[in-house]
């Protein structure tokens, strides 16, 4: 059985490559191309210089201050007769000697350092000194800007103003774009990101029907339509708003955030503008009449971990909570890690240590505690709270999913009324290290903050980050859904907008993309509508050794990226196909299967959470965006498919390959559970093997097999047919997986033969890999 599984797993087997973290190069130079600061030196000076001779003035060595023009051209403090930079004058550059020398002594970067700039670096540093050495402005700081649309080789390749960005890429490095991907697998493709679920038969038969030219335009209206697309989105909301049903550290009692989760999903399928969006979850507290909607949406600040333990001191754990609102809001809206700069100024980005606590000052005025007290058993939430109770359910909060009459409790937002907390830059960033007093603002690098347009809270920092100049915010969004749809996102690192972040491979389509969204009025489903049109998105992911040779990253997209799912949607995607899928949407977060030990090997053995109690019935074929998230024992599965630990804001996963993965698809309750029922099902309906196989691998895979395919899944299932019939002792140890009830097709030879080929078929790459 073992050789003719393995057989099938080759034959079938699509190799799936994880993107590379070495940056694209930003352009193809020729001799006569004029060298950018931002896209050719920045990267350079800022991996190798910026460190001691960059924005932090506590670290610059010599004086020496190489991310400006200022400081470059000025002379030297140690030798006044010279200077770093000399523009078009690469002989009197100081900066050129160093990096050419052959003195250790002299060289730079020093060799202790271990660091060493390249022979192309050396030459394109050369080249710009003596083409002027033209400082620019950090490209992620300038606002964005709507460019015409470049000539192209080939305009009746697009479908919408992407296409002409991205082709006009491939023309300068030489490639050309796909075909359109077949039409089932686009389907597939589409149903999976924009539900996180397989497509249905019924919508594989329209679809593979309508051949009209609306085709592909129909279907994505209709599953931007679907209940499904907001718990889809969600999912890359939860890792962002950090949300877990505990509180983390030791005791890890149990917490009741979960209606925020039902509202980020309401908001998702009710297509909430995103300024709105993101208003609501910083300062919905602080709108003018506030609903409790609104308050409701301020619990994404909450969602961090609490400590529940007695001994500890108050005010550090009440900064650490403040610190981790102000890391969340800067990586997730503006795309800037300013957590560098809690202890010291930024070493690469222009911000400084007040900066930081400027930032800091707009959360820092909540009555929120430390500790609340020695409580023997977890409150559900921490002060502030908002209880949600049996009236809202039939009113504003209808969205919410509660099934009994008892009264909910959330963490949320709230501010003093009637008296401001003092804030202070804290040295080392230490909590009882308080020196300069500061207020409210942002970091000029980005955009003044204007005290005569906003008021000095998170009201109105969240007014200054949707303001019309600020040039991150909607780059920052537009990159995180590029990432949803294509697994890496323009700029790749997408928490990282700052000097050591990424260039963007597109800088124009980017900026293209950001101002549109800006002007439909922040409008998430228009932006998202825009990618899945684009022919970029729609075409084949097959490639050839030229573009392998040229792009092995596939950072130009001359083909769609091959893309495994993620971890709560390889987990849809088995319950969906299966038939096991309980389509209820939001409401508590529940336990599925999940080997024994586990949370009790990572508990004090305190409170509701110090045992794993497994639910049962239909709340084991939840989505996995309900799975319940405990800090300290997150649930092995997702956490082996890359999904995220959730204790700290996350904007990108990982995608990894391992064995572990493999013996989770192959070992999982759920796969084997999943495999029985669908082979169940169709044997319960009278169809033939041959018709039970295509069925089972068109559910799954959403195509019609190969006919080489076919065959070795026909003699897979004639073999392990054969097997269970001589040994028919061993068909119920083979069926008898998961908690679904068995019945009278169960226990047959033919029911366990084809379970074991719908397992290889859930097995095979391509079942969870977006192609």
């Amino acid at each position: 059985m073992l050789r003719h599984l393995s057989y099938i797993l080759l034959i079938l087997l699509v190799t799936f490559l994880s993107c590379s973290e070495k940056g694209p190069e930003s352009t193809r130079l020729t001799s006569g191309d004029q060298i950018s600061y931002n896209f050719h030196i920045r990267p350079i000076l800022s991996d190798n210089c910026f460190a001691c001779h960059g924005p932090d003035e506590n670290k610059r060595e010599s004086g020496l201050r190489l991310d400006n023009a200022e400081g470059a051209y000025a002379a030297l403090k140690e030798n006044p007769g010279a200077h770093a930079i000399v523009p078009g004058k690469p002989a009197q550059s100081e900066i050129i000697s160093r990096i050419t020398t052959t003195d250790e002594t002299a060289k730079m970067p020093p060799s202790e350092s271990n660091l060493k700039l390249s022979p192309e670096e050396i030459d394109l540093i050369k080249k710009w000194v003596k083409q002027g050495a033209k400082y620019e402005p950090h490209w992620a700081f300038l606002p964005p800007v709507k460019t015409s649309l470049p000539t192209i080789s080939d305009p009746q390749w697009v479908n919408n103003e992407i296409d002409y960005f991205v082709l006009a890429k491939l023309d300068k490095i030489g490639l050309q774009p796909n075909e359109k991907a077949d039409k089932m697998l686009l389907l597939k493709r589409l149903s999976l990101d924009l539900t996180g679920l397989p497509p249905t038969e019924e919508l594989m038969k329209s679809f593979k029907e309508d051949e009209s030219e609306e085709a592909t335009e129909k279907i994505i209206d209709k599953l931007l339509d679907s209940p499904s697309f907001g718990e889809r989105m969600a999912v890359l909301w939860m890792d962002i708003s950090r949300y877990s049903d505990s509180y983390g550290y030791q005791d890890d009692n149990i917490r009741t955030q979960w209606p925020y989760r039902d509202w980020v999903i309401h908001a998702f399928n009710k297509n909430l503008p995103y300024d709105k969006f993101i208003t609501w979850q910083l300062a919905g507290d602080l709108m003018p009449n506030p609903t409790k909607e609104q308050i409701l949406a301020t619990a994404f600040n909450r969602n961090h971990k609490y400590t529940e333990e007695g001994g500890v001191i108050p005010e550090e754990y009440r900064v650490e909570y403040i610190l981790d609102k102000t890391n969340t809001y800067s990586k997730a809206i503006i795309g800037m890690t300013v957590e560098c700069a809690q202890c010291h100024d930024h070493k690469y980005d222009p911000i400084s240590q007040e900066n930081y606590f400027e930032m800091y000052a707009f959360f820092n005025n909540t009555p929120e505690q430390g500790y609340e007290g020695d409580v023997s058993v977890s409150k559900p939430a921490k002060h502030p709270i908002m209880w949600v109770e049996k009236e809202d359910l039939k009113g504003i909060l209808n969205f919410v999913n509660h099934q009994d009459t008892s009264k909910i409790m959330v963490s949320v937002m709230e501010d003093y009324k009637d008296s401001l907390r003092r804030t202070f830059v804290l040295d080392r960033g230490v909590y009882d290290q308080p020196t300069t007093e500061v207020f409210p603002s942002t970091p000029k690098s980005i955009l003044q903050f204007d005290e005569s347009k906003y008021p000095k809270n998170r009201l109105g920092l969240a007014q200054w980050t949707f303001s019309e100049e600020n040039p991150l915010t909607a780059r920052v969004f537009v990159n995180l859904m590029w990432q949803e749809f294509f697994g890496a996102g323009i700029v790749r690192s997408a928490g990282d907008f700052g000097m050591q972040g990424k260039l963007p491979t597109h800088p124009e389509l980017l900026d293209w993309l950001a101002v549109d969204f800006q002007e439909s009025g922040w409008d998430v489903k228009h932006l998202v509508k825009k990618i899945v049109s684009a022919a970029t998105y729609q075409q084949s992911a097959t490639s050839d050794k030229k573009k392998m040779e040229s792009d092995p990253d596939n950072f130009y997209l001359a083909s769609y990226p091959r893309i495994r799912l993620n971890a709560e949607h390889i987990r849809d995607m088995i319950l969906a196909s299966s038939g096991l899928l309980s389509k209820e949407i939001g409401g508590p977060s529940v336990k599925p299967y999940q080997p024994e030990g586990l949370w009790e090997a990572a508990t004090s053995g305190r409170g509701e959470l110090a045992e794993y109690r497994q639910d049962q019935g239909d709340k084991l074929y939840r989505r996995g965006l309900y799975t319940f998230i405990k800090l300290t024992s997150p649930p092995p599965k997702p956490i082996i498919f890359d999904g995220s630990n959730r204790d700290v804001c996350e904007v990108s996963r990982n995608r990894t390959n391992t064995p572990l993965q493999a013996l989770a698809m192959l070992n999982d309750p759920l796969v084997l559970e999943a495999s029985r029922v669908l082979a169940n099902k169709l044997i319960g309906e009278g169809k033939e093997y041959e018709e039970a196989i295509q069925e089972a691998f068109l559910r799954i895979i959403c195509r019609t097999p190969k006919v080489e395919e076919f065959e070795l899944l026909k003699e897979y299932y004639q073999e392990e047919l054969k097997r269970f019939k001589q040994k028919p002792e061993t068909i119920l140890e083979t069926v008898n997986a998961g908690e679904f009830p068995l019945d009278q097709y169960s226990n047959s030879p033919e029911t366990a033969a084809l379970m074991q080929v719908v397992v290889a078929i859930y097995n095979v790459e391509e079942a969870i890999t977006k192609t």
